[in-house]
């Protein structure tokens, strides 16, 4: 088999493989009795050994639907006499807390099949598993060298650490199945990147070939998702997909949804009213309900609606509600997961930490404050209710700014319709390249050629151009003598084989590479916060973490300890600033933990906008077009009235309503006598970052000064000095020009930039964090990178991991390639742009404006502000 296909509903079975062991098919008949739908397809699937994506809700009995037939081979060759002491199953999971539930849920099956095959008469030895993961003790890791696991359960990280072990690695040549578990949560990052070539690096090692096995949540494209699960194989010279079964049943469990406004005019209601009334709401909705799982967006919310609750409604919360977020020490995460298996809380509050697969016992009702950004991040979160197949999912989404409320209402639209956002999978990552390049010549010499086709193996390196492969070849061998200045190095040979005249080969240099590769493996980089010190007396006025410096370039003003700051520049790890007392903010505090909106999601709310637009053209009254949102979305009565009265003062503004077909561009001078030209561009925020910066690095040049940025997930807005510029011909001039290097041009003095690279050049073992038993700080490693960039940029224009960096921070930070579709679609047409000037922005515009001041401006008096731009809004079309 060599294509990607859906398995039939005709391919289910009721009932287990005929030929499962005797012992198997009697416990499992005992312990459920019937199969559930993912089972139904899979347990013959990886039975007769064919690579399988199984795509199911959670509860759906999924995990055992991958281990099922693997157990059954494992008894059966115990049976036999056959199972030796070595691995046959590799479990991976990107999360410790969850490889230690299966490590947990395993017990039970192999402890169960065994004391039923004795009932039965038969005499068969222990199935072992076994956790491999960086908290793994000394004494641990060295039992499973003696005596290894059948059953092996790890990381991405930790696999790759396992396949360059000497005495490990052959315990792993009879490996039979891989089970590639919350396939959608990795493979969308360099962590998935590094683990697809670990696996094409196993392939290669193994006697034979193993079956793949992947776990998913509902997401798309599925049908890319399965080609990385199972990458690719050679066959007359020529790259064939291995082929998959994909069994997609994760609309089989029911969803009951509703997006839940507190009121029913989020405009002219006071903000403690708003507030109050939506956690009332909340309030009822977890006192009519078991046991309810809260999501937020960030950690500090998480914070804030669990002080909110206990404040509000002290006599019913105290010990039975619970905060889970990633800031958390693991002892106080693990003890709110224990609480809440053992039903201990009422609610459990968290961000993202609660999002994946880790077992939390029995949740009746999902509620989520905001929107959540993608329609499977929300499918994801609302599928943590209802654990049982048989149940049903309940999730409500707490709305309380109309944006929230357009968003939601489109999200659970899609979710309904299992209308996916779309993944992009990260392709040619030459730094994780340059990683597992040194690691393969750790094991053996290998053929240049040779290797070349195990990499192009892996879905992400497919395409991976020869030129591209020699560069890292030569920076890895240290052909770049001038980075010895830099105390760069090489790491491996690449020479001619002596026993095949012509043949290149590449092999370990030294002794010390292998520790270099061991001790500094993976893709994750170190993180820390930067000192914030004012320019001239160095007094430190605070912390920023890493991530917020992602968004700032030289003039933002930004808010810290409630004062504001101009930022100046970057060095090591402080950031110099100047008192900014009397500038607005233009950078949120908050903007570094907000989740950034799907551009799929993005798209379809845009094109919800032009239909209610469109009814309005049509003559349809509030009435009607109230009801029509009540009837075809999954929305309160209080939520289809505040989308109507939001998208009819757009309308009856500026005569059309911005959509995914139709970009309006408005300008207005604000207070400051800055012009602001706001761009309604609804694709979501890496597209958004990708166009503003283009857009900027254009105006730039035509006005002779920086221009200020605000980026948001529904457009953005450049701020620059009141002067005559002709926006029609700009957005002409950015359909004329090459956007990846208007890009590059844009974001190549950035501390974007320099960031991004210290984490690149930390992957390709360029900055090694840890070196002869030794640790660099993260602020070594910060200072390291700065000559490092410059270095690398005289030796080569295209030095791979400069290219690398620019790669990352298009594709991956920002979305460059959604991005250069809409400008295709600008270009071609298909897709309008309106420029209008207002001496009042329009409705859409508000939250944008507003958003940069959110930090300076308080809740209260942020709603007046709003309210003031409505009450503007709306004497102009009365008038």
């Amino acid at each position: 088999m060599s294509k990607i296909s859906f398995v039939g509903e005709e391919e289910a079975s009721e009932s287990l493989p005929e030929d499962y062991e005797p012992y198997v098919k009697e416990w499992f008949n005992d312990k459920f009795g019937s199969l559930t739908p993912p089972q139904k397809y899979s347990f013959d699937l990886i039975h007769e050994e064919e690579n399988s994506l199984i795509c199911a809700p959670t509860g759906s009995g999924k995990t055992l639907s991958a281990f099922m037939s693997t157990l059954n081979e494992l008894f059966r060759e115990g049976d036999k006499g056959e199972l030796e002491d070595k691995v046959y199953v590799v479990y991976v999971s990107p999360l410790r807390a969850l490889n230690n539930d299966i490590q947990r849920n395993l017990k039970d099956p192999l402890e169960g099949i065994k004391k039923k095959a004795e009932e039965m008469g038969y005499d068969i030895p222990e199935v072992r598993s076994a956790v491999r993961t960086g908290d793994t003790t000394k004494k641990e890791r060295r039992q499973m060298r003696e005596k290894p696991p059948h059953i092996l359960i790890t990381t991405p990280e930790s696999l790759g650490i396992i396949i360059n072990s000497p005495k490990f690695r052959e315990s792993f040549r009879d490996v039979r199945y891989v089970i590639n578990d919350e396939i959608h949560s990795i493979c969308d990052n360099k962590r998935g990147v590094h683990l697809s070539l670990s696996l094409e690096r196993l392939e290669d090692m193994v006697n034979g070939s193993f079956t793949r096995i992947g776990l998913s949540a509902t997401q798309a494209p599925i049908k890319e998702i399965a080609k990385y699960l199972v990458g690719f194989e050679w066959r007359e010279d020529e790259l064939v997909t291995r082929g998959c079964n994909i069994v997609d049943v994760a609309a089989t469990k029911s969803m009951d949804l509703n997006v839940v406004s507190p009121v029913k005019d989020l405009i002219y209601t006071k903000p403690d009213e708003v507030r109050g009334e939506a956690y009332r709401k909340m309030h009822e909705m977890i006192q009519d309900h078991e046991s309810t799982l809260i999501f937020t967006n960030t950690r500090a919310a998480t914070e804030r609606v669990v002080n909110t609750l206990k404040n509000m409604y002290p006599d019913f919360y105290e010990d039975n509600i619970g905060a889970h977020h990633s800031s958390m020490s693991r002892n106080k995460r693990f003890e709110v997961e224990e609480d809440l298996k053992e039903g201990n809380l009422k609610v459990a509050v968290t961000s993202t930490s609660l999002e994946l697969g880790i077992d939390v016992g029995y949740i009746d009702l999902v509620i989520q404050m905001g929107s959540p950004k993608g329609v499977a991040r929300g499918v994801q979160r609302i599928g943590r209710s209802g654990h049982n197949l048989e149940e049903t999912a309940k999730g409500r989404m707490v709305v309380m700014d109309r944006d929230d409320a357009l968003e939601c209402t489109v999200l659970l639209k899609d979710a309904k319709e299992d209308n996916m956002d779309r993944v992009r999978i990260p392709e040619n990552c030459l730094d994780v390249l340059s990683q597992h390049i040194v690691g393969m010549a750790c094991n053996k010499i290998w053929g240049v050629e040779e290797a070349f086709d195990v990499i192009r193996q892996s879905y992400n390196y497919t395409d991976l151009s020869e030129k591209n492969y020699r560069k890292v070849l030569d920076y890895v061998a240290g052909e770049y003598a001038e980075l010895e200045d830099q105390h760069v190095y090489g790491k491996i040979w690449v020479g001619e084989d002596d026993d095949n005249p012509g043949r290149e080969v590449f092999g370990r240099r030294g002794k010390m590479t292998r520790v270099i590769y061991m001790t500094n493996i993976g893709t994750i980089p170190d993180e820390s916060s930067y000192r914030v010190a004012l320019r001239g007396n160095d007094e430190i006025v605070g912390t920023l973490d890493e991530a917020f410096l992602d968004r700032l370039t030289k003039g933002d003003v930004f808010v810290l300890g409630g004062s504001t700051y101009r930022f100046i520049y970057a060095r090591g790890m402080k950031v110099y600033v100047d008192a900014a007392p009397d500038s607005s903010p233009t950078v949120p505090s908050w903007y570094s933990e907000m989740l950034p909106l799907s551009y799929d999601l993005g798209k379809n709310i845009g094109e919800f906008c032009a239909k209610i637009g469109h009814q309005i053209d049509m003559g349809f009254g509030e009435n009607e077009i109230v009801d029509w949102i009540f009837s075809n979305y999954y929305v309160d009565s209080n939520t289809a009235h505040a989308i109507y009265s939001y998208v009819r003062e757009q309308h009856d503004y500026m005569g059309f309503v911005p959509s995914n077909k139709k970009i309006l561009v408005e300008k207005f001078v604000d207070d400051d006598n800055k012009l602001n030209v706001v761009f309604h561009t609804i694709f979501g925020r890496e597209v958004n970052d990708a166009l503003c910066r283009i857009m900027a690095n254009i105006l730039s040049k035509e006005v002779g000064s920086n221009i200020g940025m605000v980026v948001d997930d529904h457009g953005f807005v450049l701020r620059c000095p009141s002067r005559p510029v002709d926006f029609r011909n700009l957005v002409g001039r950015l359909t004329q020009v090459n956007l990846r290097e208007v890009l590059r041009e844009a974001v190549r003095k950035t501390e974007l930039m320099k960031r991004r690279f210290r984490h690149v050049a930390g992957r390709a073992l360029m900055i090694l964090r840890n070196y002869k038993g030794k640790s660099k700080t993260v602020g070594q490693q910060q200072m390291k990178s700065h000559f490092l960039l410059s270095a690398c940029e005289k030796v080569d224009d295209e030095f791979p991991l400069i290219e690398e960096t620019y790669r990352e921070i298009m594709e991956d930070a920002m979305d460059v390639i959604h991005a250069e579709e809409v400008v295709e679609g600008i270009k071609e047409g298909d897709i309008e742009v309106e420029v209008r000037e207002n001496d009042v922005p329009s409705p859409f515009a508000h939250s944008l404006v507003l958003q940069s001041q959110s930090d300076v401006i308080r809740l209260g008096d942020r709603k007046e502000r709003l309210r003031q731009l409505h009450e503007q809004v709306l004497s102009r079309i009365n008038s």
